[in-house]
């Protein structure tokens, strides 16, 4: 079970790798020609949103390709996905010529948000595996449960007075009293 959830780790981290990059291409395309994207989107005047978009693109990219806990920025590639649903929802009205288009994006935008959602949760759910130590071969006794057994009672009879197991003669007291 341990080589499968190790197989599964490294296929959900190449997979966030890919989606980095994915992310740093897109980011800077859109930072460096939002008139292009607008354009052919049909929702000319939105290029600010189209460059801070953009900008959000590389530094998730970035992020993903630095970090070694990978999965809050797949999750934050996942709401900025979201996002851009949303944005995209504006060039889809009948009135826009290119609407054909920005339906195409946001089908192509929320087939890579299942691909950033399925890592997100992979990475997470892993992550948690890899996580819980393995206690199965664990006594609880540091030298084994065999050289423990035992030692509570010897422990318990040192411990015990004297007089428990051989209580003094009933003479031999009242001769102690009588000296005090």
């Amino acid at each position: 079970m341990r080589a499968q959830s190790m197989n599964s780790l490294q296929r959900a981290k190449g997979l966030s790798q890919g989606l980095g990059w994915v992310s740093i291409g897109l980011g800077t395309a859109a930072f460096f020609a939002p008139h292009i994207i607008t354009r052919s989107l049909g929702m000319q005047g939105r290029e600010t949103l189209v460059r801070m978009r953009g900008l959000r693109e590389i530094a998730n990219g970035a992020g993903l390709l630095a970090s070694d806990n990978k999965a809050p920025w797949l999750w934050g590639r996942v709401g900025g996905d979201a996002l851009d649903l949303a944005s995209l929802s504006l060039g889809m009205e009948e009135a826009n010529p290119k609407r054909d288009n920005a339906i195409l994006a946001a089908v192509l935008v929320a087939g890579v948000t299942a691909l950033d959602f399925y890592a997100a949760q992979r990475l997470d759910g892993l992550k948690q595996v890899q996580e819980a130590p393995d206690y199965s071969a664990r006594s609880g006794f540091p030298n084994g449960a065999s050289s423990a057994r035992g030692v509570a009672h010897d422990q318990a009879q040192a411990m015990r007075p004297r007089f428990v197991d051989n209580p003094p003669r009933l003479d031999q007291r009242r001769h102690a009293e009588a000296a005090t």
